[in-house]
This record gives C-alpha cells, structure tokens and sequence, in this order.
C-alpha cells in the first residue's frame, strides 16, 4: 500500500510539473469554452451574421453574446473579418503552388525570404514547410504566361532562391 501511494504521489507530481510547464498560449485555451469555440466556429463561416442570429446559433441571448465577440477579438482570437472575393470573376483563375528550395536556410537567410516575399503581390500563401524542400507558395495570376514571368521574375529573383518546382491547380475543390 505505501509503494501504491508513492506511485500515485510521483504521478501527481508529474501532471502538476506538466501543467505548469505548459506555455502561456497552452494556458491561455483554457479559457475558452464550448460557447466560445461555438462562435468561433459559427464566424468562421460566417463572419457577416447578425449577433441576434449567432446568439440564437450559440444559445444565449445577444448581449452575452456581443460580449464574447468583443473579448474574443481583444484576444486575437479574432483577428479580422475579410470578404471573400471570387479571383476567377475578376480575371484571377491561374492557381500555382511552387516548392521553393533555398541554397541558405540560416536565420538571417529565412528572414531576408520572409521579407522579400512580402512584396509579391501575386503570392497569396507563403508557408515554410519541414520536408525536401523549404516553403510552399500559393501564387495567383491571370494565366500560365503572366505566371511564368511572376516565376521568372520574381520568385526566382527572392533571396537565397535556388530551386523552384511548380504544380498547377486544375480545379478548386475546397477553399475556405
């Protein structure tokens, strides 16, 4: 029995360390609730509905609601609302993704990638992925021939660039 509550006492010493070694975003998750992701989920899809409508998706009344959406949004849970703009209708249809491998992946060579793609207006998505190759691009264009000069250049001229390799999208299934 003595060895039972030593094993039982190193087990709560081990999930108190855990807990308080958790980061201060893991802690901060903790304060959201059921209600809270709810709405989150509900803005996600939505984020033009009417708090009187979101309160009733939610299940409270809209200025609890109201109140939830405001806090959420001072803590960065919600950081904007965007309309979603249909790219094909205004000439935008050619969808590229591009691997890009750098030649120098030290800190000071990412941040000057990180910088420079900034300034490329046709790249939608940048994302630095863990695999064979470095970041994965989602670029937009009118077609493959004002892609090739985007490509050409643009991205190859971004710093430290030393290989490309491009698949292009021949239909958008989802997008959210």
């Amino acid at each position: 029995m003595n060895c039972d509550i030593k094993i039982f006492g190193l087990f709560v010493f081990s999930f108190l360390r855990r807990w308080a070694d958790r980061t201060a975003e893991e802690a901060h998750l903790d304060h959201l609730d059921r209600i809270d992701r709810t709405i989150l989920k509900i803005l996600a899809r939505d984020g033009r509905i009417s708090m009187a409508a979101l309160a009733e998706q939610a299940g409270l009344s809209k200025t609890p609601v109201q109140a939830r959406v405001k806090r959420l949004e001072q803590e960065g849970y919600i950081r904007g609302y965007v309309a979603l703009v249909d790219a094909e209708r205004l000439g935008q249809g050619h969808i590229a993704f591009v691997q890009v491998s750098l030649s120098d992946t030290r800190s000071h060579a990412l941040g000057a990638f990180n910088r420079a793609v900034q300034s490329v207006s046709e790249i939608e998505q940048c994302h630095m992925i863990a695999g064979s190759f470095d970041y994965l691009l989602k670029v937009r264009t009118t077609d493959i021939t004002a892609y090739r000069e985007v490509l050409g250049e643009k991205i190859s001229a971004l710093p430290h660039v030393a290989k490309t390799s491009t698949f292009v999208a021949m239909e958008t299934v989802k997008e959210r």
